[in-house]
């Protein structure tokens, strides 16, 4: 496999968002690097899997180092894949800046430091002209919350600096910064998920980059499958506490040294949703006559992408969770981690089978959640419209 060599003299990347050379600047010797030059010319290039993998080039290995080379001949430089976009004919059609070469770096990453969530933010609010208060993380189906904004300005992931990209279905993987109920709240159309292969620090990045943007609030919508009996399809589940699954293996997003600029080592999270936002939105609950179709409850998440075995959702159910899915849990922790504010709820878009059955109507699909997602929106909407409008007349 083709790809670039950033040479940094000791393997890893130097902590705030660049990468260091032999002569002390970002990147390489000269700012940029000719990439001229085919695999075969350069045998001790590899996956990047290899060589982010434990004991890879980040931690001052690379694969010529595990396959035997003498010490010193290559160590401390980092392999980033090269992208198919710039290969013809297996070899490299353009030389790279050294910002594009910092682009790729950083999102072959599984961190970002706080410089590069900073450029992220300032990209947004000063294309913006706008400091929101009230983030939004829109789950599947659910994209119809940031279509409600007013005046928007939209911003397509893909054209983010350094920011991922949604590949589900349900997620349009755009940015929406506007005004809704007389605040001005920034929304995510299109979260990120582990199951993609990003980690959960990528996954729940956009958080902090709202933090950076002047979010004091985080509003965390998904769909889920229902485990409470008492649950039914089309039901809306507030958030008040949550088990996390992916935690228990030891996967958390706040993994690695920790930037105290974001927050405490050791973050609490025993008020993790705001109970002041729960009891409102119960109050509006009532207001829009769907009472009976709001609950309380425990939400867990899982890795996915598959759906849950009818072992695996007894057991969670003894562990007392209410509704399953596979985000938003690791967004509140990094939420929590740097003081945000958090409301969250799940539609609920299907009924979780606890009892084994050969019927296919028990098993839990994708277009069933798009499909309810699709005829709850309205509501959803404007729960969501309401609470808004709470937090902006308390705050005026």
């Amino acid at each position: 496999m083709t790809g670039y060599k950033v040479a940094n003299g000791n393997g890893h990347s130097n902590g705030n968002g660049s990468t260091k050379g032999a002569n002390g600047t970002n990147g390489h010797s000269n700012g940029h690097k000719s990439a001229d030059y085919t695999a075969q010319e350069n045998p001790t290039m590899c996956s990047r899997d290899c060589c982010s993998g434990p004991g890879g080039s980040h931690r001052g290995n690379t694969c010529a180092d595990k396959k035997g080379a003498k010490s010193g001949s290559i160590t401390g430089e980092k392999i980033i894949p090269t992208p198919q976009s710039l290969l013809g004919n297996g070899k490299i059609q353009c030389e790279l800046t050294h910002e594009e070469l910092r682009a790729l770096r950083v999102l072959n990453e599984d961190t970002y430091p706080y410089e590069v969530i900073e450029e992220i933010a300032d990209f947004i609010t000063k294309g913006s002209g706008m400091r929101p208060k009230i983030g939004i993380i829109c789950g599947s189906g659910l994209g119809s919350l940031a279509d409600i904004i007013q005046d928007p300005k939209i911003f397509e992931y893909e054209k983010i600096p350094n920011f991922p990209v949604s590949t589900v279905e349900g997620h349009a993987g755009r940015l929406v910064v506007g005004t809704l109920e007389g605040a001005t709240v920034m929304a995510m159309q299109g979260r990120f998920h582990f199951y993609e292969g990003y980690p959960l620090a990528k996954c729940s990045m956009p958080v902090r980059v709202m933090k950076l943007c002047g979010v004091e609030y985080l509003f965390a919508t998904n769909a889920a499958g229902g485990i409470n009996p008492r649950f039914a399809v089309g039901d809306i589940m507030l958030m008040h506490d949550h088990v996390n699954m992916l935690g228990f293996a030891g996967n958390s997003p706040l993994q690695g040294p920790n930037d105290p600029r974001f927050g405490p080592r050791f973050p609490a999270l025993v008020n993790s949703y705001n109970k002041d936002l729960i009891n409102k939105a119960i109050e509006i609950g009532k207001a829009m006559g769907i009472e009976s179709n709001i609950h309380v409850g425990v939400y867990s998440c899982l890795g996915g992408p598959n759906y849950e075995t009818i072992a695996e959702l007894k057991a969670l159910r003894m562990m007392g969770v209410d509704a399953v899915g596979m985000s938003t849990v690791h967004e509140v922790i990094t939420a929590r981690h740097c003081d945000m504010k958090v409301f969250a709820f799940s539609l609920i878009t299907n009924k979780c089978a606890t009892e084994y059955s050969d019927k296919k109507d028990d098993e839990a699909n994708h277009d069933e959640v798009m499909a309810v997602a699709k005829n709850r929106q309205k509501a959803c909407c404007e729960l969501v419209s309401r609470l808004i409008r709470e937090i902006h007349m308390a705050s005026a």
